[in-house]
């Protein structure tokens, strides 16, 4: 299913501006509503405002709340959609949000699926990937932000609804965010901001970030509709003398898409019933009755990039970020990858902990996941037109997406199981840079408690932190003196035997990515110096040094 956009355009940003403007600060929160820690008068109402209440802006603050950084969510509309743009999460998604203990509630609630379409002729075999989740969740994107609004509310992220930033100002202290409430303007001040407010990102435009990529050139039609005789149109693919219909049931309705034979000339203006109508009997090559409609948009195959996903203390995250062919339904699950890299290194810089150069890795890493995105959804959209010329590429790669050795390589690329991080300190290890498996850990010590959590993924959805998994061997002891300063960050703890290939120790980020891995037969101390090494560039300052005035600890 695609992810597509709400069809109401955004109004035209106002440039961002310094210094900083007057206004009235936003209002305190009712009791009980604010985070822990709520501004004192004078103080920033936020560590980090993060704008766009969708699933990047959703999991992006439940991170930095996670993280103990005060987030105040803006959302310009005042009420959840009606509508549901999507209706899957892959494998990558369910791989990053089981490590916060997400995934098992989202799974009780959809089926999987260990197929997905790819090209018009093949679908991909997602069962053929190395991970715990070798299949698609079949669960509405509006049912994953309920989820993730709730995980918000409880770890104390402040969600105000019905607030449209209007304006930035920036200032030594922060950004200024100007904003229209239900209460009238009012203005809030935080040390970071973070735009997760969809592909015409009010965020991006303040801070004139440029978007460049490919203007949409096909334009597809969605519908929510109630057919006046559902028997008409046969759930999946239908095709007629005019095009094709794909049909997907949905409880009181129907999902029908199809593609736009003739676009209006501005792409934003509304799809009404009777248009669609004529759109559908045009691929049918009959009339196909509609009772009523739900929810009607159009989208396009536009693909961009922005230039930067870091403005000084400006950040951008999912449709804000990127924007691309709707292929795979990859957006969601995009937008959770942003966040998950974004919010524990935001999190550390907000927190003093860590230099603001963290936050170069995110561009880093997201941007060039960003690139690969766009790559693959442009390649699938291609595949799905119906250029002669292009048959026998699309012939080969159905083959490919079944046959037993490329099938899974070809489906860990496309979902982002295969998404590996540059690993600036490493060894060389296979698993720097890679997601880290579930691995088994043995009983230990952590934060002067005895670790029952049994294995990563759980010490992980724990603490939110990052880990340090020791073989117990000759190096250990000085591996874990090595990570003391770090220990309020990193979580030491011993595996269980054999369980950690070719290596003794392997420091692991808070997103279940591996950072570093020692070599094997290497000099305790030569160990110990690399590891501090890494721990440096991804955990910031240890303990003892972590500056003071300048860099508060924001609870």
């Amino acid at each position: 299913m695609p992810d597509t956009p709400a069809p109401a355009p955004i109004p035209a940003a106002t440039p961002m501006s310094a210094p900083a403007g007057t206004g009235q600060r936003l209002p305190a929160a009712a009791p009980g509503a604010a985070a822990p820690g709520a501004a004192a008068p004078g103080a920033a109402d936020a560590g980090v405002l993060v704008v766009g209440a969708g699933p990047a802006g959703l999991m992006l603050a439940c991170e930095l709340a996670l993280a103990r950084v005060r987030t105040v969510l803006l959302e310009r509309d005042p009420a959840p959609p009606g509508f549901c743009r999507g209706f899957n999460l892959n494998a990558r998604s369910l791989e990053l949000l089981e490590r916060r203990g997400l995934a098992e509630r989202l799974l009780a609630e959809g089926p999987t699926a260990a197929t997905t379409a790819f090209t018009a002729q093949a679908r991909l075999d997602l069962a053929a990937m190395r991970t715990r989740h070798p299949y698609v969740l079949g669960i509405a994107q509006t049912r994953v932000e309920e989820i993730l609004t709730e995980h918000a509310h409880h770890l104390g992220v402040r969600i105000l609804r019905g607030h449209r930033l209007n304006a930035l100002d920036l200032d030594d202290d922060g950004v200024h965010a100007h904003t229209d409430t239900p209460d009238g303007p009012a203005l809030l001040h935080a040390g970071w901001l973070a735009g997760c407010d969809g592909g015409r990102s009010t965020v991006r435009k303040l801070a004139a970030i440029a978007f460049p990529g490919t203007p949409a050139r096909r334009f597809t039609l969605l519908a929510d509709v109630v057919l006046t005789d559902p028997r008409q149109i046969p759930f999946g693919v239908n095709t007629g003398p005019g095009g094709t219909v794909f049909a997907i049931p949905r409880p009181g309705y129907v999902r029908l898409i199809t593609a736009d034979p003739h676009p209006p000339q501005d792409r934003h203006e509304p799809l009404t019933l009777p248009r669609f109508q004529q759109a559908l009997d045009h691929a049918l090559g009959h009339r196909v009755p509609i009772a009523r409609a739900h929810w009607l948009t159009r989208f396009g195959d536009a693909a961009r990039l922005a230039e930067r996903l870091r403005q000084g203390r400006v950040l951008l995250a999912g449709d804000a970020a990127h924007i691309h062919p709707p292929a795979g339904a990859i957006g969601v699950n995009a937008a959770i990858d942003d966040a998950m890299n974004l919010g524990w290194k935001l999190a550390l810089v907000a927190r003093g902990q860590a230099p603001e150069t963290l936050l170069d890795t995110y561009h880093t890493e997201r941007h060039a996941a960003g690139a690969r995105l766009l790559r693959n959804t442009r390649a699938q959209a291609l595949l799905a037109g119906d250029d002669e010329e292009l048959a026998p590429v699309r012939d080969l790669l159905a083959e490919l997406a079944q046959a037993k050795d490329t099938a899974g390589p070809l489906a860990e690329e496309i979902t982002g199981i295969a998404t590996r991080y540059p690993a600036p300190h490493g060894s060389g290890h296979p698993w720097e840079g890679a997601m880290v498996p579930d691995i088994p850990l043995q009983h230990d010590t952590l934060h002067d408690e005895t670790l029952q959590h049994g294995a990563l993924i759980p010490l992980l959805a724990h603490t939110g932190a990052g880990a340090l998994l020791l073989e117990d061997t000759t190096a250990a002891e000085a591996l874990r003196t090595a990570a003391g300063p770090w220990a309020d960050r990193v979580s030491a703890a011993t595996v269980r035997p054999g369980a950690l290939p070719d290596t003794p120790a392997v420091l692991v980020r808070p997103d279940g990515h591996a950072a570093w891995a020692a070599p094997p037969d290497q000099a305790p101390q030569t160990a110990a110096e690399q590891l501090r090494a890494a721990l440096h560039l991804w955990f910031g300052h240890p303990a003892a040094a972590v500056p003071g005035p300048g860099a508060p600890d924001l609870p």
